[in-house]
């Protein structure tokens, strides 16, 4: 028969008193701790008197000693809890279910529904969750060299491995089996927390780790509670949480992790104070070491608490795929309106189908984490679309990143950059987006974003020059970003960058619209139209333009900038008065600038507009210019003397003949037409040798009575100010229709000047216009 009380030994007796001298305690404390409503059995245990066994080994825990060398004649072995089941493997099996039921209730309080941002209602973790991957290899914890980052493209930047680094992926729910102490580093947002108490859920069903008691923490509330109890000890603080589920044996716990059947998630490293965080480390590293047998999963934002010593491997959330992506946004839609399943999918089909679309590639480099996902969906389920500013959302993610998350999640911070308001905070983001956009660093070395830091913590009051200090609060404040926005982050050893392309952009973009004055903000936009022809910053000005409270000064000096480009070369100022020259001699409805336009691009690249699609939509004399010019490119440039060239030559002209209206153009088409032979054999005989003169005068006939077909011969150089002055155009145009606060007397100006030669702009200018 297994006794029922334990008693403590002369030895045992000594050891427990100086314990308790060191602790302080009075017998009063010491049964609080035990949540004893009296001191006796504490009187007891201390006079070597019989304690109920359960009492004796938690007051033995709690004065961290073992009860086994405290008791006198302890038993080999006795159930730990409960009485109805017997010594060996199946009495664990046992205690692992009954401890698991009676958590049950606990766990599903604390990890079976989700509160999401801006959602009045919590919803259930099943409903939203999707399976994610981790990447095995940390991309921060490799080293790189900065300069083969420099290198990606745009449409990379924001890809975790850096393309041909790409590091492997493998499911979340493997990593942990596959690890028995596992730290998960993420982005904030990342899902990381999501991750934890799905496992709890998963272990609670017996779906996951079906031989294990899931165990969820938040670091930040242990650190709390042990700061008020002045005692670091998560065996301590994991009894409490059993205890609350109504497991009033305090050695079950104990017998539960010596035997390996303990699931520990441990939320947010990164949330606990930083004067605490290395006693917190501590008791983690202590208590993983001691209990080894157990899983162990803890999250944390960044690399920079260290636990690898420890026999922890550092894995790291990989971005939604588009599967992922995909999956969550038919969640998202069917959980908030579930009344109207047929109706919500056709809304995640119409997310998905918009997200895709070419204007939205930034947006969709951003929703790769579940906190941005959610907030598109969100946006769109309100709006029915995407904002038609970008700068819209962009601010609402920053305004989780750097006040919200935090305080939803109830987080204080503890260094320099605590002090720091949310207008200093965008100050100091939009200076270094500022300073490495304009250098052309999407990436930087760790020392050099440091420096720029220092520089403007000069700028406050109160803050010191001293070299050393400033290097350190620099360096804390780096970190601060890091961790608790995420907007800064480690890309490899050393190496940093803004998270999101977007937001460096954005804070760039930011800065300029920031200036103090009207003369710093004039300097800014000519500065910043200075790149105008660099296609990296097309961006900026999509997103300065609409920032601006008035977009006038930007747009007119984008146009005088666009028009200097071409001014100085004669070829080039005499190709823009042949393209304008066209708009005279078409009764189209469309603008005079979208038919030079056309006509432009139809002269310097015919194929960009072969399909019709663009000459349809605008009128039938395009059209028709747009065919007569392919068929001479096809005619002059494919020489086949086969049968089936020159028959093709000979129906297109003949469907050109059908929508020509001008009696003696088509007289002169037709002519062309019938010198063709109509027999396969007379046809070949004929071509080869009367190609060249019959393309010749197609040419000249097109040119007469059409004005195409020039031989405009462009040098490379010229080719390449054509292009920048084409595409500055194309992006002049989008800042217009990108909804920024233009006055329609300026917007009228710009749209009926754009493509024009400057002898036709001086005029419009003389005439008043």
């Amino acid at each position: 028969m297994v006794k029922r009380s334990l008693q403590a030994c002369p030895l045992g007796i000594q050891q427990a008193k100086r314990s308790f001298a060191i602790k302080g305690w009075t017998q009063e404390n010491l049964a609080g701790e035990v949540n004893l409503k009296t001191r006796q059995p504490i009187w007891r245990f201390f006079t070597g008197k019989p304690v109920d066994r359960h009492i004796f080994m938690e007051i033995c825990s709690i004065l961290d000693l073992d009860w086994r060398e405290v008791a006198a004649n302890p038993p080999a072995e006795f159930p730990e809890y409960g009485e109805n089941f017997k010594a060996g493997a199946l009495d664990i099996d046992s205690l692992v279910r009954e401890v698991r039921s009676q958590h049950h209730e606990s766990i599903w309080h604390h990890c079976g529904l989700l509160q999401l941002l801006d959602i009045s209602r919590p919803v259930s973790i099943e409903d939203i969750y999707v399976d994610v991957n981790i990447l095995e290899e940390v991309p921060s914890q490799k080293w790189i060299d900065i300069a083969e980052l420099q290198n990606l493209q745009l449409s990379e930047f924001d890809r975790v491995g850096f393309g041909a680094i790409q590091s492997k992926q493998v499911s979340g729910m493997s990593a942990v089996e596959t690890y028995s102490k596992l730290r998960m580093l993420g982005k904030p947002g990342a899902g990381k927390t999501t991750f934890l108490k799905y496992l709890a859920i998963q272990c609670d069903r017996g779906e996951f780790a079906a031989h294990q008691v899931p165990i969820f923490i938040k670091l930040k509330d242990f650190a709390e509670d042990a700061r008020d109890n002045d005692k670091f000890s998560l065996l301590t603080y994991i009894r409490q949480i059993l205890l609350n589920s109504g497991i009033h044996n305090p050695a079950a716990i104990e017998t539960l992790l010596k035997a390996g059947r303990v699931l520990l998630l441990l939320d947010g490293i990164d949330e606990v104070l930083h004067e605490e965080i290395s006693l917190v480390l501590r008791e983690i590293c202590k208590f993983s070491d001691k209990f080894h047998k157990n899983q162990f999963v803890v999250t944390c934002r960044t690399t920079a608490q260290k636990l690898q010593n420890f026999g922890f491997t550092d894995v790291e959330l990989a971005p939604f795929t588009q599967l992922q992506i995909t999956t969550f946004a038919k969640k998202w839609f069917s959980t908030f309106a579930k009344d109207q399943l047929e109706l919500n999918e056709e809304k995640s089909e119409e997310f998905m189908e918009k997200l895709e679309r070419s204007e939205n590639w930034k947006l969709r480099q951003m929703v790769v984490t579940p906190l941005f996902l959610h907030l598109a969906c969100w946006v769109f389920h309100a709006q029915g679309k995407f904002p038609s500013k970008r700068t819209e959302f962009y601010k609402q993610g920053l305004d989780l990143l750097l006040g919200k998350w935090d305080e939803i999640k109830g987080i204080e911070r503890d260094n320099i950059y605590r002090g720091f308001a949310l207008p200093q905070k965008l100050k100091l983001l939009s200076q270094l987006a500022a300073i490495t956009f304009e250098k052309g660093d999407y990436f930087f070395e760790q020392r050099k974003i440091e420096q720029y830091i220092g520089d403007y913590l000069k700028q406050l009051p109160d803050v010191t020059s001293e070299p050393e200090e400033l290097q350190y609060a620099s360096e804390s404040v780096l970190k601060a970003i890091e961790s608790q926005h995420g907007l800064l982050i480690e890309r490899a050893r050393g190496v940093f960058s803004f998270s999101y392309l977007a937001f460096q952009e954005y804070f760039t973009a930011r800065n300029i619209v920031a200036s103090h004055n009207l003369q710093a903000l004039d300097q800014a936009l000519e500065g910043l139209v200075s790149h105008l022809t660099d296609p990296h910053w097309h961006e900026i000005f999509l997103l300065t333009s609409s920032m601006l409270r008035s977009a006038d000064s930007l747009m007119q000096l984008m146009k005088q900038q666009i028009d200097a480009l071409v001014a100085k070369d004669p070829y080039l100022q005499e190709f823009l008065v042949w393209a304008s020259s066209k708009t005279q001699t078409l009764p189209t409805e469309s603008k005079d600038a979208t038919i030079r336009a056309f006509y432009l691009a139809l002269s310097r690249s015919p194929h960009q507009v072969a399909d019709f699609a663009l000459a349809c939509a605008l009128d039938q004399g395009l059209m028709l210019d747009t065919a007569l010019d392919n068929l001479v490119l096809e005619c002059a440039v494919n020489q086949s003397p086969d049968f089936a060239h020159a028959h093709l030559c000979g129906d297109a002209l003949s469907n050109i003949l059908g929508i020509v209206i001008d009696a003696g153009f088509q007289k002169s088409l037709q002519q062309l037409y019938d010198q063709l032979p109509k027999e396969r054999q007379g046809l070949e005989d004929w071509w080869k040798p009367h190609h060249d003169n019959w393309v010749e005068q197609l040419r000249q006939t097109t040119n007469h009575y059409r004005n195409v077909n020039h031989d405009w011969s462009f040098s490379a150089e010229q080719q390449r100010v054509l292009q920048s002055y084409y595409d500055a155009n194309q992006l002049l145009v989008d800042c217009l229709n990108s909804n920024c606060e233009v006055t329609a007397a300026i917007r009228q100006e710009i749209e009926a000047t754009l493509l024009l030669s400057q002898q036709e702009l001086e005029k419009r200018e003389w005439q008043g216009e």
